[in-house]
C-alpha cells in the first residue's frame, strides 16, 4: 500500500474552490490535490461509486440455486446470489443486528447467511429467519430486520449493481448498445478466466490510464503492433473505413460498426453510461493474440474475422473489447485513497472447452502482460503526482480527449456537492 500525508486542514470548502479552479483550466491534468485528498475521496464514495452503475458479476457466476458470490467495493461488501427459488439477489453484506459480515468466503453454495458474531440467520433471500433469543425484546420482529438489498439489473448475462435505492434506469441506455453487444451472446458465454490486479494507486489514476492510448506505442509495444487505437486517427483512416464497409457481412451481424456516443456528460443520466465503436486491427491481425491468430472459437453470432475489434464502456468504470472469438471485460473499483482493485475478466464461447478449444495462457496472454506493464506505468504515475513539486501539463487533444471528457464530468460532480 502507498501511504500519503494527511491533510489535517482539508475540508469539502476546500475541495469545491479547488475542482472550480480546475474547472477554469480545462485541457490540463488535474492538480495532485485531488488524487491525495481523504475529503475528496469519501465525497468520490459517496456521490460517484455509490451512485453509479457498476459491473459485479457474470450470471454463470450463480448458475445454481445458493451460489453467491462477494463484491467488495471500498470497504463495503455485497452478497451476489442466486436463492432457493433460483431468483438472483444482491445485500449489503451487513448483518443487521450490530453490522458484522455475515460472510467471509468469496464465494460458495449456502441455503443461509448465519451471522458468525451472534447468530442471527439469514435465508439466501435476505430474510431473518432466527435471531438468537430477541423474543425477549418486546415488539421484535425477525420481518423488520432483512438483509438491505440493492438494485440490480441483469445485461446479456452481466450483473450490474447500484446503491442508490433513487438511481435512474440502466437498462435503456444499455439498448442503445444492445445490438452490437449482443453479436457476442454473452448470456450464454463462459468465464474463461478473470484475475485480479490490486493496483497501489488512486482509482483515478488506473482509470485515466485505461481512456487514453497516447502511452500505448510507448509503454504496450506488443499492443501496439496489433491495435490501430495506438494511432493518430487520420494515418489510420483508410484501415478503419475499410473494416466498417465489410464488418456486417463479414461477421453476419447487422450494424456491428455503429457508434453509440453516451458516457460521462453525455450519458442518459449519472451514472449510466453506455458507448460502443469499432476500430480496426492491423492488417492480418484477426484477435487479439501473441501473433494475431485466433484463439478460440467465435463468440455467439459472430461469423467471421472482420480484422476489428468492438469498444465497449457500461457505466463509468465497466469497459470491454470485444474480439471475434474472445471478450475481455475491464472493471475499476476503488479499494482505499491509495488503492485500485484492477479486474480482468475473459469470455469466450459457452460451448468452448479449455485443453481442446482454447488454451487459457494463450487467451489470456496479451491482457495480462498489457495489464503488468500498465501496473508498472500507473505505478510510476502515481509516484510522480503525489510529489508536492508536481504541476500538470496539458492533455492531448486527440488521444486524451477522452480523459478530458472524464475530468470535466467529475470536477462538475465534486462542484454540485456545494449546492
Amino acid at each position: 500500500m502507498k501511504f500519503i500525508a494527511t491533510d489535517v486542514s482539508d475540508t469539502r470548502e476546500k475541495m469545491v474552490g479547488m475542482a472550480s479552479a480546475q474547472l477554469e483550466q480545462q485541457g490540463f491534468a488535474i492538480d495532485s490535490y485531488f488524487y491525495r485528498s481523504h475529503v475528496t475521496y469519501e465525497t468520490e464514495l459517496e456521490n460517484i461509486i455509490f451512485k453509479s452503475w457498476l459491473y459485479a458479476g457474470h450470471i454463470s457466476q450463480i448458475a445454481n440455486n445458493g451460489d453467491y458470490f462477494l463484491f467488495d467495493i471500498g470497504e463495503d461488501s455485497l452478497i451476489i446470489n442466486r436463492d432457493g427459488d433460483g431468483e438472483v439477489r444482491v445485500m449489503h453484506n451487513i448483518c443487521r443486528h450490530r453490522g458484522a459480515r455475515v460472510v467471509e468466503e468469496t464465494s460458495g453454495n449456502r441455503r443461509t447467511f448465519v451471522c458468525p458474531y451472534h447468530g442471527w440467520a439469514y435465508s439466501n433471500d435476505g430474510s431473518l429467519k432466527r435471531a438468537r433469543e430477541m423474543d425477549k425484546l418486546e415488539g421484535f420482529s425477525c420481518a423488520d430486520y432483512d438483509l438491505k438489498k440493492v438494485r440490480f439489473e441483469v445485461f446479456h448475462g452481466m450483473i450490474f449493481i447500484n446503491c442508490d435505492p433513487r438511481a435512474p434506469d440502466f437498462v435503456a441506455p444499455l439498448e442503445n448498445i444492445t445490438r452490437q453487444l449482443g453479436a457476442y451472446d454473452l448470456t450464454n458465454a463462459k468465464v474463461a478466466h478473470s484475475k485480479t490486479y490490486r493496483i497501489n494507486a488512486n482509482w483515478k489514476l488506473c482509470l485515466e490510464n485505461y481512456l487514453e492510448c497516447y502511452h500505448c506505442s510507448s509503454s504496450h509495444r506488443q499492443y501496439a503492433k496489433l491495435h490501430t487505437l495506438q494511432a493518430s486517427f487520420d494515418k489510420v483512416k483508410p484501415l478503419n473505413e475499410a473494416m466498417w464497409a465489410r464488418a456486417a457481412e463479414i461477421t453476419g451481424v447487422p450494424g456491428i460498426a455503429e457508434d453509440y456516443y453516451g458516457y460521462y456528460n453525455d450519458s442518459a443520466s449519472f451514472g449510466a453510461c453506455s458507448y460502443h465503436s469499432r476500430y480496426a486491427l492491423y492488417d492480418g491481425v484477426k484477435t487479439g493474440s501473441a501473433d494475431g491468430q485466433p484463439l478460440a472459437p467465435l463468440m455467439g453470432n459472430m461469423q467471421g474475422y472482420d480484422g476489428g475489434a468492438g469498444d465497449f464502456q457500461m457505466g463509468p468504470l465497466t469497459f470491454m473489447l470485444n474480439y471475434p472469438d474472445h471478450c475481455v471485460l475491464y472493471r475499476f473499483i476503488p479499494r482505499s485513497l491509495t488503492e485500485t482493485d484492477m479486474e480482468l475478466v475473459w469470455y469466450v464461447n459457452g460451448n468452448a472447452e479449455e485443453g481442446v478449444d482454447y488454451d487459457r495462457e494463450k487467451l489470456t496472454w496479451l491482457w495480462h502482460h498489457t495489464s503488468l506493464e500498465d501496473e508498472y506505468i500507473i505505478m510510476r504515475n502515481s509516484e510522480g503526482v503525489n510529489s508536492r513539486f508536481y504541476q500538470p501539463g496539458p492533455y492531448h487533444p486527440e488521444h486524451e480527449a477522452t480523459c478530458m471528457e472524464f475530468i470535466r464530468w467529475y470536477l462538475q460532480m465534486l462542484v454540485s456537492t456545494a449546492t
